[in-house]
């Protein structure tokens, strides 16, 4: 199948090293306004216009790995010209954004629509993931998840595209919370209920640096995310209570390694007649250092276009879900910060 790479940046680069990988695809266009041939490196064709790139390749499928402002242009374009989408995280700035990229889908029902959530495929998290499937250690309670990083060098991370409003939609919560939350209906379907904090607590930008969200389901279960870009150290954290013990996922095996190597730590409670200290229960470590996250999402997709099967994993649905609980985290964070001015601008208490 032939491949087109709209967006060829840091994560456009990833998509290549995948796209080079599986003998199922072929490299027929790369897109990125920013770069020539040359500085790209690659030796396919370049274009400038991805409806240039799209008309003329014919690709069967489009990785879109541009900044969220123009994600939701190229997702709808590709599908309306009858090609398979692959598109990164976040799906857009806003709801309004993946609204409008699913409402061009019915459209097309030949064409399959896949987003990047690819944690849901590193190892620990697949481990953890198989465990609380086969009930060996009761049900879910609750879920506690970290993830951030240290921000990095200054200038560069204050003039980042990230932080620009009017391209990202958001700041950490958007960028890189959205993965967590996402894990969060990966374990534990939707939350019906969210409560959000956000704050601009250190970096000079008109996004927020720190998000808190708290969630709950119908079930019962609670889920806390901590999304912050003054961690100072790049940290990925998640634990899973469950009735018989607990799941604890420590680092993430990415391209850098700044995150620390994969760890999924096995808690079983004691049992009453046991030895073992109480509030010290054996625990089970296990390491992992291949990450073919990024394969087997891809894979996933191919299998689904070649046997014409619904996305049911990192699907539009998925998407949705996810952006609906940020967009009611942003909401909150609106009427508050509506009700702080209103209060110092009277004099009141804020």
């Amino acid at each position: 199948m032939k491949v087109v790479i709209v967006g060829y940046g840091y994560m456009g680069q990833i998509r290549k090293r995948v796209v080079d990988n599986l003998p199922e695809l072929q490299l027929s266009g790369i897109c990125d306004s920013r770069l020539t041939r040359e500085q790209a490196g690659v030796d396919c064709p370049h274009y400038q216009d991805y409806r240039d790139a799209i008309d003329n390749t014919r690709p069967d499928i489009v990785f879109v790995c541009t900044p969220n402002r123009y994600s939701p242009d190229v997702c709808v374009y590709a599908l309306e010209h009858g090609c398979h989408v692959f598109c990164e995280k976040p799906p857009g700035r806003n709801l309004a954004d993946i609204r409008r990229i699913i409402a061009s889908e019915p459209a097309h029902p030949g064409c399959k629509l896949m987003f990047g959530f690819n944690h849901r495929h590193h190892p620990a998290i697949l481990e953890a993931k198989s465990i609380v499937t086969a009930g060996r250690m009761g049900q879910i309670i609750w879920m506690r998840g970290i993830y951030g990083k240290s921000g990095g060098r200054e200038q560069e991370f204050m003039q980042s595209w990230r932080n620009d409003p009017a391209v990202s939609g958001g700041g950490i919560l958007l960028d890189q919370g959205i993965h967590m939350l996402d894990l969060f209906r990966f374990f534990c379907g939707d939350f019906q209920e969210v409560q959000g904090m956000l704050d601009t607590a250190y970096w000079k930008i008109p996004v927020e640096d720190n998000a808190f969200v708290l969630l709950r389901n119908a079930q019962g279960q609670i889920a806390q995310l901590h999304s912050s870009a003054t961690l100072w150290k790049h940290t990925f954290h998640l634990e899973i209570g469950l009735e018989g013990g607990y799941l604890l996922i420590r680092g993430l095996l990415s391209k850098s390694g700044s995150y620390g190597r994969e760890t999924l730590i096995i808690g079983r409670k004691p049992v009453d007649d046991e030895d073992a200290a109480i509030g010290n229960p054996r625990e089970e470590i296990v390491y992992f250092d291949r990450d073919r996250s990024w394969d087997i999402q891809v894979k996933e997709l191919i299998h689904c276009i070649r046997n014409d099967l619904p996305i049911t994993d990192s699907s539009s649905l998925d998407a949705l879900r996810v952006m609906e609980l940020i967009d009611a985290v942003y909401r909150q964070a609106e009427v508050k910060y509506a009700m702080r001015s209103a209060a110092t601008t009277e004099g009141g208490a804020t």
